[in-house]
């Protein structure tokens, strides 16, 4: 049976090495950071549809574009597909939920800037 521990504090690192202590020959261990939370994700859509309805640079995009223009410059992989009957090309290859917490921390940072530097205002600013 597959088990999943989220390391939180010592007890969750404890009962991660009990599992692999008893883990049979030939089992799997994986370790890594966990993904983009659903704070990150509602901010980062939030954001995306900002800047949207800012259209800096004159670029009249969806968030979905957006979204996607920012993750390439990123140098996350993206795939452009042809569309169908005459349609634009559409992009693919581009899941978020994928991202670590830090990436996708980054790419938060990163959407900041570059909406910072067109004077987009954000939706979901705190004020101060």
């Amino acid at each position: 049976m597959a088990q999943t521990v989220i390391i939180r504090g010592d007890m969750q690192r404890h009962l991660a090495k009990a599992l692999i202590d008893r883990a049979p020959v030939d089992a799997v261990v994986t370790v890594k950071e966990g993904t983009r939370t659903l704070d990150q994700n509602a901010k980062c859509w939030a954001m995306l549809s900002d800047i949207a309805r800012a259209k800096p640079e004159g670029r009249a995009m969806s968030p979905e574009m957006w979204k996607a223009a920012f993750m390439s410059a990123l140098g996350h992989e993206i795939v452009w597909q042809p569309g169908i009957e005459g349609s634009p090309p559409f992009p693919t290859g581009f899941r978020t939920s994928r991202l670590s917490k830090s990436q996708f921390g980054g790419l938060i940072t990163f959407i900041m800037a570059y909406g910072d530097r067109h004077g987009v205002r954000w939706s979901d600013e705190v004020p101060q």
